[in-house]
């Protein structure tokens, strides 16, 4: 009775350690990111206290050396980009995971995923001499510049199509055959049961992936510094060139003081805000029963 007992507390013990060390590592998640947030903001007080916090949307422009720091141009830029490479990414992404596990062959399938998982080790920094050298001299052609928010666009889509994709391929692989063979034994269509069963029982995958996504896209230096045309305005066209917060940290972080400095710690507040916002929107626009 004695081992009996032994050996049915072993997985009871181990169960409550791994429970405790996952509570730890929440624990100091947490812990990093208000250790972040708490040295951004201690960075940018100085510029709240001497620009004031209306400066940073009213000013004039982005000029630290004459005294503007404007980041609106900046912001709403970050946010098309981010945007704009996210609606074009989910898309591709969803559609080429759809044909993957249901309408392509099999070696196909195979050789595109394995392509999608190389294309998600390449750094964001080759994406951008490639699209440097090839992708801004083709745009030029079609509309000058050619160094673009369509640049940025495309070239951000480009890096997190991988994430996107791969996360919906192994959510739509994971649906339960049983709903397919429900399906078929009721007589729908391919596309009848993707749509009315496929896609809703893989709608947490699906808005997982967006989110990955947008996060990553969000936080993109080195593609936008090299592509965008770093030119601080909001842009009146795709064809526009802009600059983005993070660039705008990247470029001027080096040789920046005083003011000037902790303005760009603001940036940095700004981009983790935005973050904060997409987690919030996922809370609320993610259905309940994807948690029960």
């Amino acid at each position: 009775m004695t081992l009996s007992a032994n050996k049915n507390l072993f997985p009871q013990k181990i169960d409550s350690l791994l429970v405790w060390i996952l509570r730890v590592m929440a624990g100091m998640v947490g812990g990093i990111v208000f250790l972040i947030m708490t040295f951004l903001i201690l960075e940018s007080l100085p510029a709240f206290r001497k620009v004031g916090l209306l400066a940073f949307f009213r000013d004039a422009s982005w000029n630290p050396l004459q005294g503007f720091y404007n980041l609106m141009p900046m912001l709403v830029s970050t946010l098309l980009v981010g945007v704009g490479a996210v609606l074009l990414a989910g898309a591709l992404g969803i559609l080429s995971a759809l044909f993957c596990n249901y309408y392509a062959p099999p070696q196909l399938a195979n050789f595109y995923r394995r392509s999608l998982e190389l294309l998600a080790g390449i750094p964001g920094v080759v994406y951008g001499f490639w699209g440097l050298m090839v992708l801004v001299p083709l745009i030029n052609r079609l509309h000058p510049p050619g160094t673009s928010l369509l640049a940025g666009i495309l070239l951000l889509a480009l890096l997190i199509l991988p994430t996107i994709a791969l996360t919906v391929d192994t959510s739509f692989a994971a649906v339960s055959q049983e709903y397919l063979h429900a399906a078929t034994s009721l007589g729908l269509s391919r596309w009848g049961t993707i749509w009315g069963i496929v896609m809703p029982a893989a709608r947490l995958g699906l808005f997982a992936s967006i989110v990955l996504g947008a996060g990553r896209a969000l936080g993109e230096t080195m593609i936008v510094l090299m592509v965008c045309g770093n030119v601080v305005q909001i842009p009146g066209s795709i064809f526009a060139p802009i600059r983005t917060l993070p660039a705008n940290i990247a470029l001027e972080l080096g040789f920046a003081m005083g003011e000037h400095r902790s303005a760009l710690f603001v940036s940095g507040l700004l981009l983790m805000g935005a973050s904060f916002i997409l987690v919030l929107l996922a809370e609320a626009i993610a259905p309940q029963d994807f948690y029960d």
